[in-house]
């Protein structure tokens, strides 16, 4: 089966006289006279009315953006969005001073829980960058992942703000 190239003009049974605007892996993106964009599967039956043979690339943007996606979540130190818990949306942290006359600060909620969600991914970055170096040693390996596990231990105050459980931080307790 030959593809056609987007501008191909063709009849269909069903949508009638219409002109093929993209091209995916699997459908033809056209649009009817009649009734507007639609799109059909690339082995449909129709009559070709005018050929297009420009050279198509049959991968949807879609599926660039899945593969682009897949391959950032697996290399880079950005990890999926934890969403952060019901209750705490909308919500606001305040800080006041100690002393009456300093000014107090208010922070959404959210920025806060973005910050920490990044530590915590750069923590992980960390741990993996560790885990995988090939110039420490083992024991070297072993101290840094113990200092890990502490640091994850004093975030766990905050996992409170976290939707997901599978989010939160582990500590030392919880990871034997």
């Amino acid at each position: 089966m030959r593809i056609l190239g987007i501008g191909s003009r063709i009849q269909h049974a069903e949508f009638g006289k219409g002109v093929i605007t993209n091209v995916t892996s699997q459908h033809y993106w056209v649009t009817f006279i009649d009734s507007g964009l639609e799109t059909i599967e690339l082995d449909s039956e129709f009559e070709v009315i005018e050929r297009a043979d420009d050279d198509v690339d049959t991968v949807s943007f879609f599926e660039i953006e899945r593969s682009l996606t897949t391959i950032l979540q697996r290399w880079s130190d950005v990890s999926q969005a934890s969403p952060i818990a019901e209750k705490w949306k909308g919500g606001k942290m305040i800080l006041e001073a100690g002393d009456p006359n300093l000014q107090g600060k208010e922070i959404p909620i959210t920025t806060f829980f973005h910050k920490i969600v990044m530590v915590r991914d750069r923590i992980r970055v960390m741990e993996q960058k560790i885990n995988s170096s090939k110039t420490l040693d083992d024991q070297d390996k072993i101290d840094l992942q113990q200092y890990i596990t502490r640091i994850y231990g004093s975030l766990t105050t905050f996992n409170v703000l976290f939707a997901n459980k599978s989010d939160q931080f582990i500590g030392e307790r919880s990871k034997k």
